[in-house]
């Protein structure tokens, strides 16, 4: 259950750092909201999952998640440059995600 709360979390990590990029610091209220509702379920999932994971694999997974999440809304959704190099350092972040959770 913890590494299903922890995925949840990472996904609001994304949700939340893009309502906070079309907040436009925090001067449109709707997209304000979602960030702070996303942000407070995202660290309350995190605090959650850190009672079974270990907090540096569960740390970096909830991170990465949200890192590589929001890299691909960027690039699908919000027209980010999706340059071949762009996605090869994307793979690797996942690499090293996927390693720390094995490994550990």
């Amino acid at each position: 259950m913890a590494w299903i709360v922890l995925v949840l979390s990472g996904l609001l990590e994304t949700a939340w750092a893009i309502a906070l990029d079309r907040s436009a610091g925090f001067t449109r209220p709707v997209p304000a909201v979602v960030f702070v509702i996303t942000l407070v379920l995202s660290m309350i999932g995190l605090g959650y999952a850190l009672r079974e994971i270990p907090v540096g694999t569960g740390y970096v997974v909830w991170v990465g998640i949200g890192a590589v999440g929001t890299a691909l809304v960027g690039m699908v959704a919000l027209g980010e440059s999706a340059n071949l190099l762009r996605l090869l350092s994307l793979l690797l972040v996942i690499a090293g995600v996927v390693g720390l959770k094995v490994f550990s």
